[in-house]
């Protein structure tokens, strides 16, 4: 009797050790899903031999739904239907013309080993679209015053955080009365450390830094044989960095939806076309949008005001100007439920 106890105990704790094991397949299943999709990808399309650039951007709402958004110089347009199962996907996308009339655009493609490809189908034909997943930009990367105390001394620095194509971090530090050299920069979930070799009036000091990057912060605390110093960090162009939804507004056009992204290294991207430098001084913000049509460049500035995460200005050209209203985007994170 103890015998057969003794076994249903055994069944019974194997059979939960399996229904667990199961659940947690599924969740990761399920997490790799979302990853595979989420965010930014670079997409080029050939229309007839011509090649155009655009954005699929790909998130999830706050009931835990698939968005996503068509980005090009023309605007942002809200994609619908959105399908993403083992890889394959699908949407569909609307946009209205200059005459008011509105056509809608059906995609069919997969997603396999980091690139995008598949068929865009509408009125017009049936297009190829290629693409891959833009690369995210490290929270460390940026220019960042640093500020400390040596002694009685107040001292501010400016250290540069860059990224280079595969996400490699390099880093400067620029003092106003020593040379540094960094060296062994690693950054991971928020957690930055570097070592530092200085150099003051012909002597050598090194040091290590060991700290963490949350918003626009890096607080920490340098190390060397003359002590420890406590560090904080402001990241230099907190305001304007980051993602604007823009309201734009023309005579010709009428008005559109469009995206700016400011990344930290004060370079961006207007809807899906490159800009080299935003310029932040006081509230003012100022930047040059170069279009390229085969041999032809066409030149756009934009000069605006930055006021309580609201961005107003024009965006001006040989052809016109356009009024632009911008909301900065407020990052949300739903907390998931443990199972």
């Amino acid at each position: 009797m103890k015998r057969q106890t003794f076994f249903k105990a055994v069944l019974y704790c194997s059979l939960m050790v399996l229904l667990m094991l199961s659940a947690q397949v599924r969740a990761q299943s399920s997490r790799s899903r979302v990853r595979g999709l989420y965010g930014d990808w670079q997409v080029k399309v050939d229309y007839n031999g011509r090649q155009f650039d655009s954005i699929l951007s790909f998130s999830r709402d706050r009931e835990g739904n698939q968005t996503g958004s068509w980005i090009s110089f023309m605007g942002l347009s809200e994609l619908k239907d959105i399908k993403y199962e083992d890889g394959q996907l699908s949407f569909k996308w609307s946009r209205r013309n200059r005459d008011g009339e509105t056509s809608t655009t059906s995609f069919k493609g997969a997603i396999k080993e980091g690139k995008l490809s598949g068929t865009l189908s509408s009125d017009r034909g049936e297009f190829e679209l290629e693409g891959k997943r833009s690369p995210r930009v490290p929270r460390a990367v940026g220019s960042w015053a640093m500020k400390y105390k040596f002694g009685e001394r107040e001292i501010t620095s400016t250290f540069v955080v860059k990224a280079d194509k595969q996400g490699k971090l390099t880093a400067q530090w620029q003092g106003r009365r020593s040379k540094s050299e960094i060296t062994d920069l690693q950054y991971e979930r928020g957690n930055l450390t570097f070592k530092r070799k200085s150099t003051y009036r012909d002597r050598q000091f090194e040091s290590t830094f060991e700290g963490t990057v949350r918003g626009d912060t890096l607080s920490g605390v340098m190390k060397s044989q003359r002590g420890e110093i406590t560090i904080e960090g402001k990241l230099v162009g907190a305001p304007i960095i980051g993602t604007w939804n823009l309201e734009v507004t023309s005579e010709r056009w009428g008005s559109r939806k469009q995206r700016l992204r400011v990344n930290p290294d004060m370079s961006g991207l207007y809807g899906a076309i490159p800009i080299k430098k935003i310029n932040l001084e006081g509230d003012q913000v100022s930047f040059k949008i170069v279009l390229e049509f085969g041999d032809q460049k066409f030149e756009m500035n934009f000069e605006g005001k930055l006021e309580d995460s609201k961005l107003t200005g024009e965006l001006t050209s040989s052809r016109g100007s356009q009024k632009i209203k911008g909301t900065k985007v407020v990052r949300t994170f739903r907390r998931r439920s443990r199972t």
